[in-house]
């Protein structure tokens, strides 16, 4: 402010003195303050003009070059709009940031303003509900998911739960299913969230489906025991009726003790850490041991014909849990036993593919139907459980052998023929295989 007055001061004596030179009268000089007066206001006004004119260009790091109070003005708000542009892009990083952060959550996120149209959204949502993030921006949310329950959970304005709506199709007919919840914000705002729910609704159904069938699996046999126990109890009988129902009490607890092992061992291998890669097991002998209990089993069931050969590679060194691969091995040779009839050929051994160790089973039995095939690793599923529940089978043997498999980074592989036969065939990681020395 005091170089503006000092100007001005400039201006008021430059004028008196240019009048005082011409030669004015006393009345008269006073025109040259004036004079000076009115030049220092254009000048000032240029100066302001020239300034006025940088701040609408916004140019800020090409700023006029002004001397004075203006000079002042121009350094003072250059370095202000350089710290609010500092914040600018600091603000607007933490906000890429956090978007960048949103658009890789896996539940889908949807900013709808306060007439219910899209005013942001990311992939997650735009692959469950089948939208376009970019095209579909302030469009009605409304007029995109058509879903009759969404409708209706919209104009309830009751957002206290979610609502399911049908997704899109998997696995060909299959329609995955979608959670929407929505949660208001700010002056009439929502945040809308989605969450596909088809693999916890699965997992749900296939929970409730496995507590359904162990009990059916433990009733059964417990409802004959206790039939044989009240016959025991209530008639009198001869020592040979007493041994028979004796006999087919203790194959009802056999099978039953049966079904907790197995049990027993699906929770034990979801349960514990995965075997490791410094333990080295004698494939021979893995192979020997489960083809000798094959052909116990072959006996005791009253298959004296049927054939136990091996195949393959030998000299065979496993890296992994020795119980595990026995309980896997053991149950594809035990299930090719039951399922072959007698006089029939079972074959068991290593077979070497170029990136993997493979144990092989085949049989020569009734084979299986195409439409069996992928879901014979489910637990207690059964082609024909008639048939399962006279060879004593569990349900669960090929559950074990696929869990087996994956913890040890490899598969179950299952082909089949109707009429001729199966082939069963864990596959292992390469680098679990050296020759034995």
């Amino acid at each position: 402010m005091l170089m503006r007055l000092i100007e001005l001061l400039v201006c008021v004596v430059a004028g008196w003195l240019l009048a005082t030179l011409v030669g004015l009268d006393t009345h008269t000089a006073l025109l040259g303050p004036i004079a000076g007066v009115v030049a220092w206001v254009v000048w000032d006004g240029l100066k302001a003009a020239k300034v006025a004119r940088w701040l609408q260009s916004r140019r800020y790091n090409n700023p006029p070059k002004l001397l004075g109070v203006w000079g002042d003005f121009i350094e003072r708000s250059r370095k202000a709009f350089r710290r609010l542009q500092r914040k600018a892009q600091d603000s607007q990083r933490r906000l890429d940031e956090f978007l960048s952060a949103i658009q890789a959550s896996p539940n889908g996120v949807i900013l709808l303003d306060d007439l219910g149209r899209i005013e942001w959204a990311n992939q997650s949502a735009s692959d469950h509900l089948g939208i376009d993030a970019q095209r579909d921006i302030r469009q009605y949310i409304r007029n995109l998911v058509r879903s009759p329950s969404f409708a209706s959970y919209l104009q309830r304005q009751n957002f206290d739960h979610s609502v399911l709506i049908p997704g899109p199709a998997i696995n060909g007919d299959t329609l995955a299913e979608i959670s929407i919840r929505m949660f208001p914000y700010g002056r009439d705002r929502m945040l809308m969230l989605t969450n596909d729910v088809t693999a916890l609704k699965r997992a749900e159904s296939m929970r409730r489906d496995f507590v359904a069938n162990v009990s059916h699996e433990i009733r059964t046999p417990l409802t004959v025991i206790r039939g044989f126990v009240e016959t025991l109890q209530s008639l009198s009988l001869t020592p040979d009726e007493q041994h028979h129902y004796l006999e087919l009490m203790g194959q009802q607890a056999a099978r039953m003790d049966t079904l907790v092992a197995d049990l027993l061992t699906l929770s034990r291998l979801e349960g514990s850490p995965a075997p490791g890669w410094h333990e080295w097991l004698d494939g021979d002998q893995l192979l020997e041991r489960v083809l000798q209990d094959g052909q116990s089993l072959s006996t005791v069931t009253g298959k004296a014909s049927q054939t136990l050969q091996r195949l393959g590679l030998s000299g065979v060194s496993l890296s992994g849990n020795i119980s595990e691969l026995t309980s896997a091995m053991g149950n594809l040779v035990s299930n090719a036993v039951r399922y072959t009839p007698d006089g029939g050929v079972i074959s068991a051994g290593w077979e070497l593919g170029s990136d993997s160790i493979k144990f092989v089973v085949r049989d020569t039995g009734p084979g299986i139907a195409p439409e069996h095939l992928p879901r014979l690793t489910e637990r207690f599923y059964r082609v024909d459980r008639s048939r399962s529940r006279e060879t004593g089978g569990t349900g669960l043997g090929l559950a074990i052998v696929k869990h087996v498999a994956q913890r040890h980074g490899g598969e179950l592989h299952v082909s089949s023929v109707v009429g001729q036969g199966s082939t069963f065939v864990i596959s292992l990681p390469i680098k679990r295989y050296r020759a034995a020395a």
